[in-house]
């Protein structure tokens, strides 16, 4: 009998312990640029608890696509969605829905850190008052519980006061996944978190998005293949097919990275294509 080995090993472990009930479905989501698609009949599945990787060459719509799941397509001038997008069995892009609540529930992380121009302290403090804290004790509680949640406290708590944009890029990072956290999401986009930061910043918080797994389902855009074979339970292939993206296969990260059946997904995965 052949031994599996450890990679094997991690990927079924991965996905044996998050949680596999839908949480987000897209129904044929199609987003389009002055009526030009940027991708287009998008059926993706999106399990709770669990990390999703999305993956593909650049310009095939992953940021337009992560952009549509909490409603920040609303803001882009010319945008047109069509289609679904199913949080919790509801429909997000019907008019009556609560985007401001939908924004609390799906929380959102930049390619490029982010900070507000003011204080650490005040980069958590004004979200949370924005969003009816008024209780100045609760807020920094939960100020302080999400600064440990992110690995944070002890390096800034001696200095709340100085300016956010003082930190590290990789402290700006873990600042503003913290600040998502302080609304209490459900769910976590994150477009590219660690592009932009070195090596050694970047594997911090590489380290702190599978610390969060589990406890907030996690939409992850990523070029590196290896991050998402390091850390996702999920993933998902986005390629482009007559100048939009489209979906071509998803799946565990298992089935994805070691044994895809679709031919564009081996090529990929394997460097031969993209």
């Amino acid at each position: 009998m052949i031994e599996k080995d450890f990679n094997t090993q991690a990927f079924e472990s991965r996905s044996q312990c998050c949680d596999p009930q839908t949480q987000i479905e897209t129904r044929d989501l199609t987003l389009s640029y002055k009526g030009k698609p940027a991708f287009k009949n998008i059926n993706l599945t999106i399990n709770r608890g669990c990390i999703t990787a999305v993956v593909g060459p650049s310009g095939c719509g992953k940021t337009s696509f992560l952009n549509c799941l909490n409603r920040l397509s609303d803001l882009m001038p010319h945008c047109e969605v069509s289609g679904e997008v199913l949080f919790d069995s509801k429909n997000i892009h019907e008019k009556k829905y609560d985007v401001g609540l939908l924004r609390r529930r799906v929380g959102m992380i930049f390619q490029k850190p982010n900070p507000f121009p003011l204080s650490i302290k005040k980069n958590l403090l004004f979200p949370l008052k924005e969003h009816g804290v008024r209780d100045p004790k609760e807020a920094e509680a939960i100020m302080e519980q999400v600064l440990m949640h992110v690995g944070l406290w002890n390096e800034v708590k001696d200095r709340l006061d100085a300016a956010a944009l003082s930190l590290s890029g990789g402290q700006q990072q873990r600042l503003c996944i913290a600040r998502a956290l302080a609304l209490k999401p459900e769910v976590l986009l994150m477009d590219e978190p660690c592009s932009a930061l070195d090596p050694i910043s970047g594997s911090k918080v590489e380290g702190l998005i599978t610390q969060l797994q589990g406890a907030y389902t996690i939409v992850i855009v990523t070029h590196n293949l290896a991050q998402a074979k390091r850390i996702a339970n999920f993933a998902a292939l986005f390629w482009f097919q007559e100048e939009a993206g489209v979906l071509v296969e998803q799946g565990t990260a298992l089935q994805i990275f070691d044994s895809s059946k679709n031919e564009i997904t081996r090529a990929y995965i394997q460097g031969v294509r993209g």
